[in-house]
């Protein structure tokens, strides 16, 4: 056979090996080698069984992400059809899930009469993340061996379960007792089959799907689960093609999941979360700085600050099991970090999601100290103070003396200029920005801050401590703000402009969560707290036009959700909208000579997204983001900004990058003053569309 395949024949078992480095992707190469393997064997009188296992360990990722979108993904033999063939095998086949079986793979596995898995394997049919279903059985062949209620949630969730669960739910047959074991023990299995007799397909578990269930189950599913859905496309097809394998034979259920995932395929939705899933992997690129890096030392971290950023980031490094000290100045401060501290974890373990165990071995890597001598042997230490010049500098000046050489000195400041801070030290090249989200222990994006000396294996060990946390890191360059803060301003500048033109909180709110993202900019900023917000900072001559509401509200104390009261007004959990703020906002319109007017959803769409777009544009520009496609990570990580539309720069490649600029050179012109002033397209933006450009990047 190719290298792509291994086959051998072992007494009445021919055992067929994927070896398709790194992860065995079934591609269209791997899988045609791989039907003529299977259908060697099933010609060879010799053969009584058939085997399908990893060579190098791991069975299958699943398809090849690379060729969706392409004619290569329905190249002779495709996954549907290949899977079909092997079906057609008069002999048992039986899958050695080692480690993964995701996507195509576990389909592939489910094409196969028995399964036997390893303790460590996990399976999973994870294509809704991608804006997709099962394609090659998974929703036709699932409900017949589980059942539609455990199939359908399995697939929606895109999860990935263990050995065990796997075991429980009917997908495996069997578990070995060990990695090492288990070809040989699949070798065994097969031989069992042989020796009683057993068919090459035993009978299904489930042959009605649905036998069990209410005759309106799926419709109230539906009903249930579709305000969770929003406009995504995916979760619908999925439930219409679990809907088929209850109606139809297995052969039109077949064919008609093949035409649903077609749908998928080509749907804006799957192109973008396509785009997500292939940005991921670029931010882990890093220009200029490869594998020969040596790393530093990243076995003891120390966080300056017991605030919620602070004690948020030191959740996160204890748990992924690193020790952490926590300093802070005050002895209350500091008790009441550590307090918030085993509140959230008390709070995971009342909701099962953390063992009793687990919450002492977390409280046990954590380290509050009063005494900066306790940092001396760090190797990473980040501050969480305030956004305090001064204070920061200061800091890192004492930091730097106190620090051993080589430790990482890092600051979590999202709207300074690190290269000022460390215009002031000696070692500038151990400096870094990390900027973690709020709640630090659950947000998973950190934006990583290249100052203009930071050391490349600075960068690289940084990067690799934050996805060790389980974080995804984007770098981020030097400058006023880091890439999501200077696009929020813009934004949000927007949305209080348009409240003071006419519109209410809840109606620019209720377009921007239209559009599905997470919350609106009102919400948004209630939930942070107004009097933290940037809004608030007085930082340019300008902020007269737009911050005076919520200037204006936190002088009367209405600071959020934190006070009962915002731009909205809170009982429990419950919000509502609060005329007053329409009150406010026309009085201060009439104090600063801005007319009123009704304004339609399509002016807030356009004004809000329009100018978002174009500073995420402006910061590719000026490099102060690598990739067009880190802005959009930036975007739906830290902001919610819906990752079925791909992020703001994807969503304006979808718009038109041409109708982007012109929708910011009618409202310049329609606008005013205010327009002439704002609305300003960024040269990038400008140059892509003069050069006929459909992508947004750096020319």
């Amino acid at each position: 056979m190719c290298d792509l395949i291994h086959y051998r024949l072992d007494g009445g078992l021919a055992l067929i090996g994927l070896a398709r480095p790194p992860v065995n992707a079934l591609d269209q190469r791997l899988r045609a080698e791989l039907v003529a393997a299977c259908e060697r064997a099933a010609a060879d009188i010799r053969v009584q069984a058939i085997i399908l296992y990893g060579v190098h360990g791991l069975f299958s990722a699943g398809a090849d992400i690379g060729e969706l979108g392409t004619d290569a993904c329905f190249a002779e033999p495709d996954l549907p059809s290949a899977l079909v063939r092997l079906t057609a095998i008069h002999k048992p086949l039986i899958a050695a899930l080692g480690k993964l079986a995701l996507g195509g793979a576990l389909e592939l596995a489910l094409a196969c009469g028995y399964r036997i898995g390893e303790p460590g394997t996990r399976v999973g049919l994870a294509e809704i993340n991608l804006g997709l279903l099962p394609g090659a059985g998974g929703t036709q062949r699932l409900p017949r061996l589980i059942g539609a209620e455990s199939a359908l949630n399995l697939i929606l969730s895109g999860e990935q379960i263990d050995a065990e669960r796997a075991r429980r739910l009917g997908i495996l047959d069997r578990i070995a007792s060990s990695a090492g074991q288990l070809l040989e023990e699949a070798c065994a299995y097969a031989n069992e089959l042989i020796e009683c007799a057993a068919p090459a397909r035993p009978a299904q578990a489930w042959p009605k799907p649905a036998e069990d269930l209410p005759d309106d189950f799926l419709a109230r599913y539906r009903a249930e689960h579709e305000p969770r859905w929003k406009s995504r496309l995916a979760p619908r097809l999925v439930l219409s093609a679990l809907e088929a394998a209850c109606l139809l034979p297995l052969e039109e259920g077949l064919a008609r999941e093949l035409a649903l995932f077609k749908q998928a395929e080509a749907s804006r939705q799957s192109k973008a979360l396509r785009h997500v899933y292939f940005a991921e992997r670029e931010a882990a690129r890093i220009p200029g700085v490869g594998p020969e890096v040596t790393l530093r030392r990243q076995d003891k971290v120390a966080v300056v600050g017991a605030g919620a950023m602070g004690t948020g980031i030191a959740m996160s490094f204890a748990d992924a099991g690193i020790p952490v000290a926590l300093l802070e100045r005050d002895g209350g401060a500091l008790e009441r970090g550590l307090l918030r501290i085993r509140t959230l974890y008390q709070a995971r373990l009342k909701r099962r999601k953390l063992s009793a165990a687990q919450l002492r071995q977390r409280m046990d890597l954590l380290f509050g100290t009063l005494d900066y001598n306790d940092l001396a042997d760090a190797d990473l230490v980040i501050e969480a103070v305030g956004e305090k010049p001064d204070l920061k500098r200061q800091l890192f000046l004492s930091l730097e003396s106190l620090c051993k050489p080589g430790a990482i000195l890092a600051t979590s400041a999202s709207s300074l200029d690190i290269d000022a801070i460390a215009a002031s030290l000696q070692r500038p090249q151990d400096l870094i920005g990390v900027h973690f989200f709020r709640p630090a222990n659950v947000m998973r994006l950190v934006e990583v801050v290249r100052g203009e000396a930071t050391a490349p294996e600075v960068l690289a060990t940084v990067l690799k401590v934050v996805r060790r946390i389980g974080k995804l890191p984007v770098i981020c360059g030097a400058g006023q703000g880091s890439i999501g803060e200077r696009m929020l301003e813009p934004y949000a500048r927007e949305a209080h402009r348009l409240v003071l033109e006419g519109a209410t909180p809840a109606q620019v709110d209720g377009v921007l969560t239209g559009l599905d993202l997470n919350m609106g900019v009102f919400s948004m900023l209630d939930l942070a707290g107004i009097d933290t917000s940037f809004l608030t900072r007085g930082a340019t001559p300008h902020d007269q036009s737009y911050c005076r509401i919520a200037q204006a509200l936190c002088a009367l104390g209405r600071h959020g959700q934190k006070t009962g009261r915002g731009f909205y007004l809170y009982e429990g959990q419950s919000r509502q909208e609060d005329h007053e703020v329409s009150a406010l906002a026309a009085q201060l319109a009439g104090e600063l000579g801005v007319a009123r007017r009704a304004i339609d959803d399509l002016e807030i769409h356009d004004r809000c997204l329009l100018m978002l777009i174009n500073e995420g544009i402006r910061l590719l520009d000026e490099g102060i983001a690598l990739r067009a496609s880190d802005i959009d990570l930036v975007w739906i990580n830290g902001y919610g900004f819906p990752a079925h539309l791909g992020g703001p720069l994807h969503y304006a490649e979808q718009m038109g990058l041409d109708q982007v600029l012109d929708g910011i050179r009618r409202y310049r012109q329609a606008l005013g003053d205010y327009g002439e002033l704002w609305f300003r397209p960024a040269p990038l933006l400008e140059r892509l569309v003069a050069a006929g450009a459909t992508r947004v990047e750096r020319i």
